[in-house]
Formats: C-alpha cells, structure tokens, sequence
C-alpha cells in the first residue's frame, strides 16, 4: 500500500510551506542556477519544482516516485521507479539529492544500499538531506490509535537515522519547523483519506473512531508545529 495524499492539499503542498522549507535547505548546502537536484520521493514534485524556479535551474531537477500523479509539478523531470532501480542506472551526478519523509518507507535492507549508491553520484561539495518527523518533539496531532502506531513508528526513525549517521558519518542538524493552523474539518478529511503512513493498515472501523475522537479531542481550529530533524551526509 502506498502513501498517495501527504501532500495532497495539505500544508505540505501550500505555497507558505513550500517558501519556508526551500529558505531552510537552501542555508543547508550552497545551490546556483547549474545545481543538480534529484528528489527521491518527491510526491506531487511541488517542493521541487518551487525550488527549480528559486534557482532559475538551467536543467529541471530530478524527481523519483512510485506514485504517478495527474497533478505533478511541470516544472522537474518526474520518472515513477523506485529509488534503488534509478540508482542503480543512472550516469548523472548531483549536488543536492533531497530524501524527505519517506526514508521510514524503504525496507531496512535497501537503506544502506540506498545510500551507498547515492553518495557514489554526488559531485565533489554534494550533499545528501534526509529529513523525517522529529522522534522527541513531534506534534503532530493524533487519536489514540494512531498515536500508539506514531510512536512506535518514531522510534524505528530514530534508530535509523542513528545508524546513518553511524555507517555514513553523517551531521545531525537542527531541524526545520513550520507552525501549522488548520481547520478541525480539514485535518479531519486529511486522516480520513490517510495522509500519512501510520494511517495506512488502520480499517476504516478505526479510522471513524479516530475521526469522532479528533471532533471531541480538538477545537474548531488546531494548532501545532510540523517538526522535522535533518540529516546531512557529505561525499
């Protein structure tokens, strides 16, 4: 089962998040109008296809997905494969490979490969980003079934972004946050139509007990921080 609406709507997809996560990761590794971008997990491309426009890019950057979407961004290069069968026959060589939020989706076997193989394309100053859901300060909100499946999901994240950090020598940075205002309604549709990966197993029983736990939990309007850690792996 695949993640298809994470950023389908959602503050993920909004042009306010967009702006603010580029300003972010544009401070973690040195980008000009000749980078080369590959985005392993880019969704609907829109962060990508934002940042290609920032930079005036002479070549559209990269995304890979193994979700085709109808409404992806025009302006990247979108090939639906997964990433270690790109990697693996691709001749280009990048600046910035953009991994977020979707590092907890690949079986650990194929991370380290994964890795491996990404680093083998950096150019000489490339860096790598890995960024997923802060394991420690995270606020995402949550009912109690989805809370329990976010929780363990938090700490196998944190055990894997240590043993990146191990095996690849990688640093640690201080994360990115976007403060979120969302209607009760809206984040309510987000969960019905399982925006994130937690949400996936779960029937549909339990989704509505989580819905009706959301409508007495929260007030009309929710407010919280979207919290990201980031992990940067040089060549």
């Amino acid at each position: 089962m695949s993640l298809k609406n994470w950023d389908n709507k959602t503050w993920l997809s909004s042009n306010s998040y967009i702006k603010s996560f580029n300003k972010f990761l544009t401070k973690q590794v040195e980008l000009n109008k000749n980078s080369k971008i590959l985005d392993i997990g880019c969704g609907r491309g829109k962060i990508l296809g934002s940042l290609s426009q920032k930079l005036s890019l002479k070549k559209k950057p990269i995304g890979i997905d193994i979700e085709k979407h109808k409404d992806r961004d025009k302006r990247i290069i979108f090939k639906k494969i997964d990433a270690l069968r790109f990697l693996k026959r691709n001749k280009k060589t990048f600046d910035l490979i953009l991994i977020k939020q979707t590092i907890h989706l690949f079986k650990v076997k194929d991370i380290k490969n994964t890795l491996k193989l990404s680093k083998s394309l950096l150019n000489p100053n490339g860096k790598i980003l890995i960024f997923t859901l802060d394991p420690i300060n995270n606020e995402i909100p949550t009912f109690s079934a989805m809370k329990k499946k976010l929780k363990k999901a938090l700490k196998r994240d944190k055990k894997i972004i240590q043993s990146i950090s191990f095996l690849f020598k990688g640093k640690l940075i201080k994360g990115f946050s976007y403060k979120v205002k969302i209607s009760r309604e809206r984040y309510m549709e987000m969960v019905n139509s399982k925006y994130i990966s937690v949400l996936l197993g779960m029937s549909q029983k339990t989704i509505f007990r989580g819905l009706d736990e959301i409508k007495s939990k929260f007030k009309k309007q929710i407010f919280f921080k979207d919290k990201l850690i980031c992990l940067v792996l040089k060549k």
